[in-house]
């Protein structure tokens, strides 16, 4: 899709609105909209279509073993130094090893799936643009200065240093999110 520059159109103003609606991109699948809103629209660049990999590529990315990170300052040193290379070569990795067990990590995916299934009204209490906030729902954190808006809702918990109470969590999510331990100086619990 290609978007060309309407000079009556008022982005300012239209994000204004949907921020300020506080039903995220939910709201408006569930609203049944039929055309993607412009501010959504990612700027043309012909030069990212001509680096698109084959169909047939496969995506390898940065998986990060914390495996003995806690054994000595050299193993420490080694992984810190793959976090380090993998956030600035890809921005993102995923990690194995961190002693996270799996049925803590789906009861979390089933309580994030469960707030943004949830009634606007609801998920309204954490919507916020103050960071500070230890819980934090919106769409997209930087709605008002990227070029585009992604199509996503986040809801963000801030756990370290200091973890938001049970009772501050949204109900949906309480239970393996509540119970996670700030990290200790390995950056294991």
């Amino acid at each position: 899709m290609v978007y060309t520059f309407d000079p009556s159109y008022d982005r300012t103003s239209e994000l204004k609105a949907f921020d300020d609606t506080r039903a995220g991109v939910k709201g408006l699948a569930d609203a049944g909209i039929t055309k993607i809103p412009p501010f959504f629209h990612q700027p043309s660049d012909d030069s990212d279509r001509n680096s698109l990999p084959a169909d047939d590529a496969k995506f390898v990315f940065p998986i990060i073993d914390l495996e003995g990170i806690d054994k000595g300052p050299a193993q420490r040193k080694e992984i810190v130094e793959k976090v380090r290379n993998a956030s600035e070569n890809w921005g993102f990795f995923e990690v194995v090893n961190h002693g996270i067990p799996e049925s803590v990590l789906e009861d979390m995916k089933d309580g994030v799936r469960r707030f943004h299934e949830q009634e606007v009204e609801v998920k309204k209490e954490f919507h916020s643009r103050d960071f500070q906030r230890k819980v934090v729902y919106n769409s997209n954190f930087d709605l008002y200065t990227a070029p585009a808006a992604n199509w996503r809702d986040t809801i963000f918990f801030h756990l370290s240093p200091s973890p938001p109470q049970p009772e501050e969590f949204p109900p949906a999510c309480r239970g393996s999110w509540s119970e996670l331990k700030p990290p200790d100086r390995t950056g294991l619990r």
